[in-house]
């Protein structure tokens, strides 16, 4: 099974489509924050809420796996290509490596 970007975000677009999912960006938006939010209350539960290094919690993936899906609604509704948007990411990441050592915008 193909694993593109391109393939990912048109199976997305296919499933909130047949399932007559759509939302507006906003709404995808808050989605998104709350799907987050799940997957860090997994990262404390793996890392005893910092008491030990993080281990995956049963739960984690489905987390990350809902974070992708709503990350990718909200790409689809605004005609976002996600796999050019990475790209100009890690081109600004490399720039940044090269101009300043780190990859963090410094603020």
């Amino acid at each position: 099974m193909e694993n593109t970007a391109a393939h990912l975000q048109q199976r997305v677009a296919d499933f909130v489509a047949a399932h007559d999912l759509k939302a507006p960006v906003e709404s995808r938006l808050l989605d998104l924050v709350s799907e987050v939010g799940e997957a860090a209350k997994e990262a404390l539960k793996g890392s005893d809420y910092g008491r030990r290094t993080f281990r995956p919690t049963a739960a984690w993936a489905e987390e990350l796996g809902d974070v992708l899906f709503s990350l990718i609604c909200i790409a689809n509704s605004t005609g976002v290509d996600l796999a050019a948007a990475l790209e100009t990411a890690l081109a600004k990441y490399e720039r940044r490596l090269a101009r300043q050592g780190e990859a963090g915008s410094g603020h």
